[in-house]
């Protein structure tokens, strides 16, 4: 089961989240066909909006993530509810890098670094939050920290990984979001860094059995942790036949004529989850001529 785990210090102004999601980003794969290195870029990036997303305590809220990178994956989307549940695709899942070193995968090079990273938060308010920042490193992790020291001023400690067996399967799948609230010192931030190196790789850590309360507890080895929640999470998409029709009528009725005239029917693939809805003729004149 993947899940999320939240904690906060009790003897320091820390928070910390961290995620178990090998069967979503599992999932993810088995939808896309992706290769490797967009298996794992997309991963990550599923990784991160989930945990964000698990941050709202906003119902019916939503976060969705961005990367543009200028790199040969393309677009790399994903979005998640307020509990957590992920949803997303990269456009070119089919690309294939050679390794940067030892059973390493050259996300970054694959993602690029001429571009950016967006974050649109959906509070339920009149407006969305919007937050770009320029890319890092491509590698996701690195770019989510820069973006929660620019845009929202929150120091963060972030690490994401995705292991991708021989078969292409996803052995292992997480990562931790860790964050200074104000009255952190610099000797916490040391040893924080210095937990962080202790634990090193997160993807090593949970290949060896390690859960996502693991993580937290060595990286914040120094510090008196408490448990909050332990929440389940999965790939979840929201898309249906009447979300289609909905984006079928938004085309306009001279659109809808248009298509009728040239195909007589229209076949609708959900970019998330590639579910096919297809809706005959009768059915687009039909609302065609509702409109």
């Amino acid at each position: 089961m993947d899940y999320i785990v939240r904690m906060i210090a009790k003897d320091a102004p820390i928070t910390a989240m961290a995620i178990q999601g090998r069967g979503l980003v599992q999932r993810a794969r088995e939808i896309h066909h992706t290769l490797p290195v967009a298996t794992a870029a997309l991963g990550r990036t599923l990784l991160i909006t989930s945990l964000m997303g698990q941050q709202l305590k906003v119902q019916d809220g939503s976060v969705t993530i961005r990367v543009q990178g200028g790199g040969p994956l393309g677009t790399i989307l994903a979005v998640s509810d307020s509990d957590g549940n992920v949803r997303g695709y990269v456009q070119n899942g089919q690309v294939d890098l050679p390794l940067k070193g030892p059973a390493k995968l050259d996300v970054g090079r694959a993602v690029g670094t001429d571009g950016s990273l967006t974050v649109i938060k959906d509070l339920q308010l009149k407006e969305p939050y919007v937050g770009t920042v320029p890319l890092v490193s491509g590698e996701i992790a690195e770019d989510i920290t820069s973006y929660f020291v620019e845009s929202e001023q929150i120091p963060t400690a972030c690490a994401l990984g995705v292991l991708v067996d021989r078969d292409l399967s996803v052995a292992a799948a997480g990562g931790y979001l860790i964050q200074l609230l104000p009255g952190a010192t610099d000797e916490m931030i040391d040893k924080i860094e210095a937990g962080i190196a202790k634990a090193g790789p997160v993807t090593a850590r949970l290949s060896q059995g390690d859960t996502p309360e693991d993580l937290l507890r060595l990286v914040l080895a120094d510090f008196d942790l408490e448990l909050l929640e332990t929440s389940p999470v999965e790939y979840r998409c929201y898309c249906s036949r009447e979300r289609m029709r909905r984006a079928l009528i938004s085309l306009g009725k001279e659109e809808l004529e248009n298509l009728i005239q040239e195909q007589g029917r229209a076949e609708m693939t959900c970019q998330f989850c590639d579910a096919v809805h297809v809706f005959e003729k009768d059915e687009l004149e039909a609302l065609a001529a509702s409109l």
